[in-house]
């Protein structure tokens, strides 16, 4: 992991081969390098985690010796992929507030509004359904508080979710929300 997180693919299938000749697990090589595209590459490059787990599956289906074809390939793709642990360093915020007691309620217009009496109560009412709005979406207050967990990086295709987001963050700004 160290080695296909510091980019490094030469390094990444030296380890890669060495759990390979030691009779290693295929499914705890696989585990391993899913992780990583998770952890170390995240949103810089989506695919890394689909092609994660399409090698898992794929050693998990044809065993040794083949399934050092499909591990060695996820291996080089997570090396050489752009890195970002905004994933991890935004759940782990998120996590850290739930953890702690900081629970929010959910808004009254999130709340379900499907049921006799939900009006009276306020839930549903003032809902917007994004998709009902230019480029779908609404500037709503979806959290109930003032809080950022997530903050995008400049990697990869999360250079352009970050466009995205400050796009929407500067929105809701503008709106007061």
């Amino acid at each position: 992991i160290k080695s296909m997180r510091g980019s490094d693919a030469d390094a990444a299938l030296y380890w890669l081969a060495k759990m390979i000749h030691a009779g290693e697990d295929p499914r705890f090589i696989a585990r391993r390098i899913v992780i990583c595209a998770a952890e170390d590459v995240g949103l810089a490059d989506p695919m890394a985690l689909v092609l994660a787990n399409a090698a898992f599956q794929a050693a998990e289906f044809i065993g040794w010796p083949e399934a050092r074809i499909p591990l060695a390939e996820a291996t080089i793709y997570i090396a050489t992929a752009p890195k970002s642990n905004s994933t991890v360093m935004a759940i782990g915020a998120a996590m850290k507030d739930v953890e702690s007691g900081r629970t929010l309620p959910v808004p009254e217009h999130l709340r379900d509004g499907h049921y006799k009496g939900a009006k009276r109560l306020g839930h549903g009412v003032g809902y917007q359904y994004a998709h009902d709005h230019p480029e779908h979406f609404v500037v709503q207050d979806y959290l109930g508080a003032e809080k950022r967990y997530y903050e995008p990086t400049e990697q990869g295709v999360e250079k352009k979710i970050k466009e995205r987001l400050d796009n929407w963050r500067k929105l809701k700004r503008e709106a007061g929300k």
